[in-house]
């Protein structure tokens, strides 16, 4: 456990910091046209070589990793915020809330995210706040499902009893007494969520409904390198390595916080 998560914490932190890094200072200007060096090896003056248009490889990965996780980060608290209140709902009032909430929501969890969020995209419009709210709404249904079952086993507890005999509303109750406590499972779920999100905008990117070119994303540029592929195998080779040691950090980092939170698997 400790070396996954010693490990899934360097990879996550690096690519972190290179996001952030990209906020502030890049190698070269990610969308600054040069084409006497379009399609240039990696060498000393681009480490990572250029594309077709001559642009630095290196500074629109970097670029990418900072629109990437801010797109992934969005999503996954829309999907948290809004599936915990569904959640939370549905689990304390029951009756025909609940039933209605929950109808929606396997209605919802019988289509596969990508699709439903490939169908929202095409409503909501192809862009940055677009993708973030599709996604969302994609996988909002999931945290919903994870909140009420955990609800359900909390709602009949002593210390929920105790809050009612003491003259505490419902409402209070829940946001005091029963939410806190949804908090561990909620948290495994996001840490693997922020995965399953990072590759679906990759996805829709390379599909050509995500950010729109010019501005950079893991998946938009796997789209630009697949002409390139024999030719400057590096076009694809970057984001596609990035996008690959992402998802690996996280899910091995996901891996250890699901063992220190979930009692099961404590020795």
């Amino acid at each position: 456990m400790r070396s996954n998560a010693l490990i899934g914490g360097v990879i996550v932190g690096a690519v972190v910091m290179m996001a952030s890094l990209a906020a502030l200072w890049t190698p070269h200007d990610p969308l600054a046209v040069n084409l006497g060096v379009k399609l240039a090896a990696p060498s000393a003056a681009h480490w990572w070589g250029t594309d077709e248009f001559g642009r630095d490889v290196l500074s629109r990965a970097m670029t990418g990793a900072a629109t990437s996780c801010l797109i992934a980060l969005c999503t996954v608290l829309l999907a948290v915020v809004l599936g915990a209140a569904i959640g939370v709902l549905a689990g304390f009032v029951r009756g025909w809330l609940d039933r209605v909430l929950m109808a929606v929501n396997d209605a919802l969890l019988a289509f596969p995210g990508i699709l439903l969020a490939m169908g929202m995209i095409v409503v909501l419009g192809a862009s940055r706040w677009g993708v973030v709210a599709a996604l969302g709404l994609a996988y909002a249904p999931s945290v919903a499902r994870i909140v009420r079952g955990t609800v359900l086993s909390l709602r009949e507890r002593e210390f929920v009893e105790a809050s009612r005999m003491i003259g505490n509303p419902e409402w209070l109750t829940m946001l005091r007494h029963v939410l806190p406590n949804c908090v561990a499972p909620v948290a495994v779920l996001a840490t693997s969520m922020f995965g399953w999100v990072l590759l679906a905008e990759s996805a829709l990117s390379f599909l050509g409904l995500g950010v729109a070119p010019p501005a950079p994303t893991w998946g938009n540029m796997l789209a630009g390198a697949r002409p390139y592929l024999q030719s400057a195998m590096w076009l694809g080779i970057a984001p596609g390595l990035c996008i690959a040691l992402t998802l690996l950090g996280i899910n091995l980092l996901g891996d250890a916080v699901r063992d220190r939170l979930d009692p099961r698997m404590v020795r």
